[in-house]
């Protein structure tokens, strides 16, 4: 049976959080801290389970938040590592890095009076678990403050820290509220992305790329200068090529001229399509559908060129929305030919529901569509 949300925390948390309280000189009773938990915490979900041990935190610590915070520190297990692919390693200390949600919480509604205490805390959880949502509440009544604390961990030795600048500082970061208070002005953020833009963690880099990606809804012609500023220069490193590259996935896929210019596709391709084709033409959901086209350099240079497949999907009312899925640069020879194909699954997915109709099929080149062909799905 797949393990639900629910028990990233497990339903013995709150005897196992009772009992670090206690080893931590708390001042707790592992039995008496995991009974303020409630008869019914089995029955909880995940953010109600968090919670709940919050409330139970706020209980049990020292009213004045300094000590409560550093008594909570105290508490906790072993920094999380990093593999070799700069992914976070699991912590045997406790039954997973959502153990530590109920600090989380504490900490973001707790300690917003005593910013400098806060701010140590979640240096500390950010190594187990993370800090990017505990810290929104401060960028947004401490703004400046809290600025000045992210740029002294911009340079820290944990990859864990150092991605807390980029992600808790992210405007439209998955499951939490919109910051907007960088909307008007994002130049104090794009100051700390700098200083990590060529950070050796790799960890840290996807962060301040996926952060930047934000961007393209908000201030898409800021954040193409600051590629443009980024890429200038004799001795690019290519780990910062990379990055502005997966920074602007979103523009380079909608086609977008400045963004494909910066990587020398800004201009029509020379390459010719030949040979489209759509197989089967008729398909039923769930089925499978093979896309193909010959690619055709006919002129006597070497030619580059971006391509990437792009599908219009029929919506629920019958009208069609495009989903580009990123291809491949290529290089063609003279007069070389090259044969692209992807095969396209339509069973029925959580992130795509999919609707009878006729789906159009093309290639883009450097951004321009090309018709390939089109597969009717019922």
């Amino acid at each position: 049976m797949s393990t639900t949300l629910q028990y990233l925390i497990p339903a013995d948390a709150p005897r196992l959080l009772g009992e670090q309280l206690a080893r931590a000189g708390a001042g707790v009773k592992p039995q008496v801290f995991a009974r303020s938990a409630g008869p019914d915490f089995d029955g909880l979900g995940l953010m109600d389970r968090g919670q709940r041990l919050a409330d139970a935190l706020a209980r049990h610590l020292p009213a004045h938040f300094p000590d409560a915070a550093a008594l909570l520190v105290a508490s906790m297990g072993q920094p999380l590592g990093l593999d070799a692919k700069g992914e976070p390693l699991a912590s045997g200390d406790v039954p997973s890095s959502f153990f530590y949600l109920p600090h989380s919480l504490f900490v973001a509604t707790q300690g917003l009076g005593h910013l400098d205490a806060a701010m140590a805390a979640q240096h500390a959880l950010t190594q187990r678990f993370t800090a990017e949502f505990s810290l929104r509440p401060y960028l947004q009544h401490h703004t400046q403050a809290t600025l000045v604390h992210l740029a002294a961990w911009s340079t820290d030795a944990s990859a864990h820290v150092r991605r807390a600048v980029s992600e808790s500082t992210r405007p439209r970061l998955p499951w939490a509220p919109r910051l907007r208070v960088f909307d008007d002005n994002p130049e104090p953020v794009l100051d700390l992305l700098t200083r990590l833009r060529d950070d050796p963690s790799s960890y840290v880099r996807r962060s301040v790329a996926n952060h930047l990606n934000d961007r393209v809804k908000s201030h898409p012609d800021r954040l193409l200068s600051l590629a443009r500023e980024w890429l200038d220069g004799p001795a690019v490193p290519s780990t910062r090529e990379a990055l502005v590259r997966h920074a602007l996935r979103t523009a380079l896929k909608r086609g977008d001229p400045q963004a494909l210019a910066l990587f020398g596709h800004g201009k029509p391709s020379v390459i010719l399509v030949a040979k489209p084709h759509v197989q089967p033409a008729q398909v039923l959901i769930g089925e499978r559908v093979e896309l193909c086209c010959e690619l055709h350099n006919p002129t006597d240079r070497v030619a580059s060129v971006l391509a990437d497949w792009r599908v219009h999907y029929v919506k629920a009312d019958g009208s069609r929305s495009p989903k580009v899925f990123k291809g491949q640069e290529l290089t063609l020879a003279p007069g070389a030919r090259v044969d692209l194909q992807k095969t396209l699954s339509l069973r029925q997915m959580t992130t795509r529901t999919h609707h009878p109709g006729r789906h159009r099929v093309e290639i883009a080149l450097n951004g321009q569509p090309h018709a390939v062909g089109h597969f009717d799905l019922r």
